[in-house]
């Protein structure tokens, strides 16, 4: 294990909000230092932006240079511009670096066979509260990867938020449920501020209190690792005020919704990840 003590040459290719994200929960966890830790953006506005933020070295395009210097590949670039990013660093890629990629609805063994090479590959949805610390991130891998590698990719999303490892066939649930879920409760937080105005909150303290009562109530349902339902349950009173609004949210089928919303996106997921399979099975 005493590789482990070893700061990783880390590159991040495509250091949007999450890529940059990433650097941060990087940097924290101590997978890599400043020294050993590059990045790649498309414009030198960007480029100059996270070399300030971070103090590492971060460049506009090169990403076949970047790729060639490090032991781990981090593609944060969008799904529509992987492969072309894939068919640029494919020729310098080896068999004793890591690759993680982190675009959508693309399947590790369309990867696998874009880059023509047999290597340690990570999947990874991490989704944008990663931003703040508090991201939601599942990983499948490929069979070359090891335990110590596990633990490496584990640490570097574990510095951003919750990490957990699923099979790949899982990964549409996952950008149904954390990956686009956020949009939802997003949704859902800005129905209760309208609600507050309609009944003459102002704006502020609306907010306010919706913002903080979904991030308690999250935070309760963490700690106490007690089912919803039950938390759910202390909060009502007999023919108290709780349980009329509860009763019109069933009422309109809220917990149907939403349980609906991600069955979609879930279909939807499989959809693109067929579609791009289709799209790239008919090339050599």
């Amino acid at each position: 294990m005493g590789g482990m003590t070893e700061p990783r040459r880390i590159a991040v290719l495509g250091a949007g909000n999450i890529g940059a994200a990433l650097i941060g929960g990087i940097l924290k966890s101590g997978v890599s230092d400043r020294g050993h830790l590059i990045a790649t953006v498309r414009t030198p506005e960007r480029a100059r932006e996270i070399a300030e933020r971070f103090s590492i070295p971060v460049t506009a395009g090169g990403n076949r240079e970047a790729a060639q210097a490090v032991d781990v590949v981090v593609l944060a670039v969008k799904p529509s511009t992987l492969p072309r990013v894939l068919m640029e660093i494919r020729e310098v890629l080896r068999e004793d670096q890591i690759l993680i990629s982190l675009a959508a609805a693309m399947p590790i063994p369309l990867i696998e066979k874009l880059i023509a090479k047999r290597l340690p590959i990570f999947r990874a949805m991490p989704n944008i509260p990663v931003v703040v610390d508090e991201g939601a991130t599942a990983v499948a891998s490929n069979t070359a990867v090891t335990a110590e590698q596990r633990s490496l990719v584990e640490s570097m999303f574990g510095a951003v938020g919750y990490v957990t490892f699923v099979e790949e066939e899982m990964m549409h649930a996952v950008t149904a449920l954390s990956g686009s879920g956020p949009a939802y409760v997003y949704m859902v937080i800005e129905a209760l501020i309208e609600g507050g105005l309609k009944m003459g909150l102002s704006r502020q303290i609306a907010t306010r209190l919706t913002e903080q009562t979904v991030l308690g109530a999250a935070k309760l349902v963490r700690e106490t690792t007690l089912h919803p339902a039950i938390l759910k349950d202390q909060v009502i009173t007999p023919g108290g005020v709780t349980i009329s609004a509860i009763h019109e949210l069933e009422k309109h089928g809220l917990r149907s919704m939403l349980i609906s919303a991600i069955e979609t996106a879930t279909s939807h997921s499989r959809h693109l990840t067929q579609s791009l399979l289709a799209k790239f099975s008919n090339e050599p």
